[in-house]
């Protein structure tokens, strides 16, 4: 169930407590201490879950969650603050947060809602994809980068969608024909070839390179797997 969390959170040794702590429960924590810095990192690459404190230098982290919201509907978050009245906890939960815990904290009752809301998202079916400034959204079928909507064959699609379930991994041809040819790889054949050039043209007329070639391997979405 471990996966990936952002943790926001601009004090020094609470950050560190909360992500060796995490970390040790097999979690993969990226911790960033500035709210605009936290915006493009959390919209740069998928995460199971961020854990975000309201009091931030350079952008609060309501104004955060509702930039955020602005965009991605689907990814989790966690407020974990000092401010504790009521009508703060309804502001942050009205704003788009999944849950809210007031500071001082256990670190167990921490955990227990880290790991439940990591859960409750590992079971739900997956309705939206996002790579930096692309979004392939599966409920209605279309493909947006930098905001402008992509006119993707079905085939172009089926390619792009699991380049974005498999981002930043090398993707060997084989593997790329057998999970969206289902089909048998054939050295002589330049099917794929064909079908990435033109992806990457229709991807490229709105933004820099994403899909990239691995030599002698095959196509990996991104120059490299995210880190935390």
């Amino acid at each position: 169930m471990p996966g990936r969390l952002l943790l926001v959170e601009d004090e020094d040794e609470l950050a560190e407590f909360i992500a060796q702590g995490l970390r040790e429960e097999g979690f993969d924590v990226q911790r960033v201490k500035d709210g605009l810095l936290a915006q493009r990192v959390a919209l740069a690459s998928p995460w199971d879950l961020i854990i975000l404190d309201w009091w931030l230098p350079g952008q609060d982290g309501l104004a955060l969650l509702q930039n955020l919201r602005a965009t991605d509907r689907t990814t989790p978050v966690l407020f974990l603050t000092a401010r504790d009245a009521v009508e703060e906890r309804v502001r942050g939960l009205r704003a788009g947060a999944d849950d809210y815990l007031c500071k001082p904290f256990a670190f167990d009752e921490l955990l227990a809602r880290v790991e439940g809301i990591v859960r409750r998202k590992s079971l739900a079916p997956r309705t939206e994809w996002r790579f930096e400034d692309m979004v392939y959204d599966v409920a209605s079928n279309v493909v947006w980068r930098a905001d402008c909507p992509l006119n993707l064959t079905s085939r172009e699609q089926a390619l792009l969608l699991f380049m974005l379930q498999h981002a930043g991994e090398a993707l060997s041809r084989t593997v790329l024909y057998e999970q969206v040819w289902h089909e048998q790889y054939y050295e002589e054949s330049n099917t794929l070839e064909v079908h990435v050039m033109e992806l990457r043209r229709k991807l490229e007329a709105h933004g820099p390179r994403v899909i990239h070639t691995v030599r002698g391997h095959g196509y990996r979405l991104g120059d490299r797997t995210p880190s935390g």
